[in-house]
C-alpha cells in the first residue's frame, strides 16, 4: 500500500514539475506580439505605434493604437480604444496566429464646423498570421489577413445623415502545395448598400452642387463588389468582377487576365520601392526603367474588358448639355457627332477611329452600354505589345481589340 503510494506521489509531483516548466514556454510575450506587427506591416509601408500590451491566456488586449503612412504627410491616425486578439499562438519560428481581432464600435464626432460625426460597429479582422522575424517576402506578406469585415457605417453632417453604408467585407483563401507553399489565392470584396447625400455639396461648391441637382444625383445608392483567382506558379491573376452598381446611374465592371504575376515579380516590386536610391537620380531613373523592362516582359495580357451599362445618367448628361446649348437633345447629339472622328483621329490611327466613331454615334443615339474588350490571338506579353505600337494597325490586331455599343 505504501509503496502504490509513493508512486502516485511520485507521478503527482513529475507532472507539477512538467507543467511548470511548461509554463515560461507557453506564456505569450504581448510586447513582441505588437512588436511583430509592428515590423510586418511597416515593410509594407505602415507605421504603427501601439499602446501597452498585456496577456491573458490566449488573449492579448492592446491600449489603443496609432496609425500612419510612410512618405504621407497626413497627420496620424490615433485610435484611442482597446484592441482585442484572442486565438494567439507562437511557433518555434518566432511567427504568430490569431483567430481574430475585434475593435470595439466607434461613436465619435472627427469635424466641428460643420460638426461630422462617425459611426461604425462590427469591425473585425480574422486568420491572422505573422511571419518569423526577417521575413517580407511577398509570398509572407499576402498572407497576413483572412478576412476584415463590419456592420454598419454612418457619417452625418451636422446631424442630417451624408453617407451610410450597411457593410463591408474582404475574404482571402489561401491554398497550399505538399511543400507548405503558397498555391493559390481566391479573394472577394463586397460593399453592401451604399447611400449617399449630395445635396449638400452645393453650400460648399455652388457650380458642383448645380450640376449633381441637374442629373439628379443629390441621392446615390449601390453596390461595390470585386472577385480575383490568382495562382502562384504561373502568376495567373484572374479579375472576373470589377463592379460599381448604382441605381439610376449605371453599373461599370472592369475586369482582365494576365500571366506572368507571380511572387518573384511581386518580390521585385517591393525591393524597388524600398530602394534607398532617389527616383528622380540617374541611378534611380535607371532602375526603374530595368524594371519596367522587365515587368513587360514577364506580365502578358490574356483578356481585359471595361462594360458600361447604363442606367439613366447618360440620358440624364445630353439633357443637361443641350439645355445649356439652348437646344432638344437629338439636336444636340447631331451637332457633337462630327467632332467625335476629329477627336479620335488625333491618335493617327485610322483602323481606330473606324471602330470608335460607330460605337460611340450607336450610344449616343440609344444610351444603353459600351464595351471595349481586349483578347489577344494568345497571351501576348505587355513588352511585345510596346514593340508592337510602332505601328498602331499591328497593334490593334495583336490586342484583338473591339469596341461595341448597345450589345
Amino acid at each position: 500500500m505504501l509503496g502504490k503510494t509513493k508512486t502516485k506521489g511520485l507521478m503527482l509531483a513529475t507532472g507539477l514539475a512538467t507543467l511548470a516548466m511548461m509554463q515560461p514556454a507557453m506564456a505569450l510575450d504581448a510586447e513582441a506580439f505588437v512588436n511583430r506587427i509592428e515590423a510586418v506591416y511597416g515593410a509594407m509601408g505602415y507605421q504603427f505605434d501601439f499602446g501597452p500590451a498585456t496577456a491573458e491566456g490566449t488573449t492579448i488586449t492592446v491600449d489603443g493604437v496609432t496609425v500612419s503612412f510612410e512618405g504621407m504627410s497626413e497627420e496620424p491616425f490615433e485610435l484611442d480604444t482597446t484592441l482585442t486578439f484572442t486565438g494567439v499562438e507562437e511557433f518555434e519560428d518566432g511567427s504568430f496566429t490569431a483567430e481574430e481581432l475585434t475593435i470595439p464600435d466607434i461613436d465619435t464626432e472627427f469635424a466641428s464646423d460643420p460638426v461630422g460625426h462617425i459611426s461604425v460597429t462590427g469591425m473585425v479582422l480574422q486568420d491572422l498570421w505573422l511571419p518569423p522575424e526577417g521575413d517580407t517576402s511577398a509570398e509572407a506578406m499576402m498572407q497576413t489577413v483572412g478576412r476584415m469585415a463590419s456592420g454598419p457605417l454612418v457619417i452625418s453632417r451636422d446631424g442630417a445623415e451624408v453617407i451610410k453604408i450597411d457593410s463591408m467585407e474582404a475574404v482571402s483563401d489561401f491554398t497550399y502545395a505538399e511543400d507548405d507553399s503558397l498555391e493559390s489565392i481566391v479573394s472577394s470584396v463586397s460593399i453592401a448598400n451604399i447611400w449617399a447625400d449630395l445635396s449638400t455639396v452645393g453650400e460648399e461648391e455652388p457650380e458642383a452642387g448645380a450640376v449633381i441637382e441637374a442629373l439628379g444625383l443629390t441621392n446615390i445608392s449601390g453596390n461595390i463588389s470585386q472577385s480575383l483567382t490568382w495562382t502562384m506558379a504561373d502568376g495567373r491573376m484572374t479579375i472576373d468582377e470589377g463592379l460599381m452598381d448604382f441605381a439610376d446611374i449605371g453599373a461599370l465592371n472592369i475586369t482582365f487576365d494576365i500571366s506572368g504575376f507571380t511572387l518573384d515579380v511581386l518580390d521585385k516590386i517591393y525591393a524597388m520601392q524600398s530602394s534607398d536610391l532617389d527616383p528622380e537620380s540617374e541611378e534611380g531613373q535607371a532602375e526603374q526603367m530595368m524594371m519596367g523592362m522587365q515587368l513587360a516582359q514577364a506580365l502578358s495580357i490574356v483578356s481585359a474588358n471595361v462594360r458600361y451599362d447604363d442606367a439613366g445618367l447618360a440620358p440624364r448628361l445630353l439633357d443637361m448639355f443641350a439645355a445649356q446649348s439652348g437646344v432638344e437633345r437629338a439636336q444636340f447629339v447631331e451637332s457633337i457627332k462630327p467632332a467625335v472622328p476629329a477627336m479620335v483621329g488625333q491618335a493617327g490611327i485610322p483602323q481606330l477611329t473606324e471602330m470608335v466613331v460607330p460605337a460611340v454615334n450607336a450610344f449616343l443615339d440609344d444610351p444603353q452600354s459600351f464595351e471595349v474588350n481586349v483578347a489577344p490571338p494568345s497571351p501576348t506579353s505587355l513588352l511585345v505589345l510596346a514593340a508592337a505600337g510602332a505601328n498602331p494597325a499591328g497593334l490593334i490586331t495583336a490586342l484583338g481589340l473591339t469596341i461595341t455599343a448597345n450589345q
